[in-house]
């Protein structure tokens, strides 16, 4: 699409002096209409967002708003009931900050954390890791899932301070166990300093072989367009394998680019060679970018049909997704996308509840720095149905809670939401081959959303390159 230029006319006023005549010794003070630095800026957001943003019905007049704030707190009053019906929009003083975000690259440790309390009085808190990013600071100190952390920078972590305590560049880890049902330190420690990192999202994929069939797993925590060819490499072994039941883990996963949720969903649907060129989903903009996109494009700026993908898996009849707080966004665009041609069963949580995406919008003329990422379309999928944009999201078929320790490894069939999907598929339990058993605890968590080390890398986004 040709970017927009958007033309802003700021004008500043002087006041005339005036001699008084009959005081030829004194003058009147010179004095001057006071600037509005944030004029232009604020001009240009509220211009573009009028065009753009899919409440722009609702938005503020630009003489009713207050255009003295500064940029980036004057972006979130034009927000349509912002923290309820928008709870998504946001603005970046950066755009290659914004854009690093959007692609996966953060500084950070590379942890995702599951805070649980370590009492009854819901005091201190312990971190269980629910994964550690390939090639990071923690996966190099030794790092895993299922390790716990009780102290950081020698303080005791508690529901006060646990969102914030991970915020410093180098931090000290104090190291505990589970033992028992009980958190216990264990004397140990590392100290890990954050760095820039490109997020590998893909955590874990397996096949295994379980009452007569071949179960592929695949836990994915973030679409990425640079590692598509490495899910179709996944799912090209996963065909070659036999696999004929699938498992997608996207407790994790809050989202990213829109084609590559959709490249997942050609690879999973059903019978997809007849499904080449249908529907597979559609956007829905405000009015005013919508007479733009038919008046330029036509159909084809609103519908994604599917493609070819020749290690699509063919023969499912339905797909295992596993679900938490955090599986939001792109994660669940593929959950609406399948619903009308295959079973879709859920294990988990409910999802996050969001069915709108959003492009990156910056000033082609090069003025500001700053980064919008306003929402600006609502998907539908190919029947029609997005009724999933709310608090609750998708309702699971089987319920279950990330709160299960000690933590298995992802993609480890006695893991407790792989063993759950397989106990589906085998019609029992699974049963591990070892004799060794291991106790299960269920403990209380202080947040139903793991996080991260970066907050930036927890955000829920579903976002494209503009029409």
């Amino acid at each position: 699409m040709k970017k927009l230029l958007f033309i802003l006319i700021c004008s500043a006023g002087f006041l005339a002096c005036k001699k008084e005549t009959a005081a030829p010794k004194t003058t009147t003070p010179t004095t001057t209409t006071p600037t509005n630095p944030n004029l232009a800026a604020n001009t240009w957001i509220h211009e573009v967002m009028s065009y753009y943003y899919l409440w722009n019905s609702n938005m503020p007049s630009l003489a009713s708003s207050n255009t003295t704030a500064k940029p980036t707190d004057y972006f979130y009053t034009l927000l349509n009931d912002y923290g309820k019906t928008d709870r998504f929009s946001w603005i970046d003083e950066s755009y290659t900050n914004l854009q690093n975000q959007l692609n996966g690259v953060s500084t950070v440790l590379g942890i995702k954390n599951n805070a649980f309390y370590t009492d009854d009085s819901k005091t201190s808190i312990a971190f269980v890791l629910a994964y550690v990013l390939k090639g990071s600071p923690a996966e190099k100190a030794g790092l895993k899932r299922g390790d716990i952390i009780l102290k950081v920078d020698d303080q005791t972590i508690t529901s006060t301070n646990y969102t914030t305590i991970l915020s410093n560049q180098t931090l000290k880890l104090g190291l505990g166990d589970f033992s028992n049902g009980a958190f216990v330190s264990n004397g140990r420690s590392v100290s890990v300093t954050k760095v820039e990192l490109q997020t590998n999202p893909i955590l874990a994929d397996t096949i295994i072989s379980w009452s007569g069939k071949k179960v592929g797993y695949l836990a994915y925590s973030q679409f990425l367009t640079s590692f598509d060819d490495s899910l179709r490499a996944i799912f090209g072994r996963f065909k070659s394998a036999g696999v004929n039941e699938l498992v997608l883990d996207f407790r994790y996963n809050g989202g990213g680019y829109v084609v590559s949720s959709d490249l997942i969903t050609n690879l999973t649907v059903k019978d997809a060679a007849a499904k080449v060129g249908k529907l597979m989903n559609k956007k829905v903009y405000n009015g005013t970018y919508t007479a733009y996109l038919e008046r330029t494009s036509g159909a084809s700026a609103f519908e994604t049909l599917f493609k070819s993908e020749p290690n699509n898996l063919g023969t499912l009849n339905r797909v295992f997704v596993l679900t938490a707080g955090n599986t939001a966004s792109a994660s669940e665009l593929v959950i609406n996308n399948l619903k009308p041609f295959m079973d879709v069963i859920l294990i988990g949580e409910n999802t996050y509840g969001k069915n709108v995406g959003s492009f990156t919008i910056t000033d082609p003329n090069k003025r500001w720095d700053y980064g919008l990422q306003p929402i600006t379309f609502l998907t539908t999928n190919a029947i029609g149905e997005s009724n999933y944009g709310t608090v609750n999201g998708f309702t699971p078929n089987y319920i279950l809670a990330d709160n299960v320790l000690p933590y298995k490894t992802l993609g480890n069939p006695s893991e407790t939401y792989f063993s759950k999907a397989l106990s589906i598929i085998g019609g029992v339990a699974y049963q591990a081959s070892s004799t060794e058993t291991i106790k299960k605890y269920t403990r209380t968590l202080a947040s139903k959303e793991s996080f991260s080390d970066n907050k930036w890398l927890d955000r829920k986004e579903m976002w494209m390159d503009p029409k």
